[in-house]
């Protein structure tokens, strides 16, 4: 997992901290994913970004946040995201996902 360009262009742009990526990505730009996560850091604005992913087509997001030691899994339904218990795209839920991460 590592950061990326997800956007079109220098001028539109948001760099996830990872993602799971479609077939044919390209290496610089990347339109879409089917998965992005953010992990929020003090005075981020990763709840701001949701509609610039929906805006993009990202099927889930994976918001991973220390400070309340909560994993919130969401899928993009219509144009906006929601909460999903268990991911579409990986055998994976947001309380197990919790269960496993080493909390500062």
């Amino acid at each position: 997992m590592h950061q990326f360009n997800l956007g079109d262009s220098e001028e539109d742009f948001r760099v996830p901290d990872g993602g799971l990526h479609r077939p044919g990505a390209g290496e610089l730009w990347h339109p879409t994913a089917a998965l992005v996560v953010e992990i929020v850091s003090p005075g981020d604005e990763t709840w701001q970004k949701l509609p610039f992913y929906a805006a993009h087509q990202v099927d889930e997001m994976l918001i991973v946040d220390s400070a309340e030691r909560a994993v919130h899994w969401l899928a993009l339904t219509g144009d906006e995201y929601r909460p999903i218990e268990r991911s579409g795209l990986i055998d994976l839920g947001p309380s197990d996902l919790a269960e496993h991460i080493d909390w500062p």
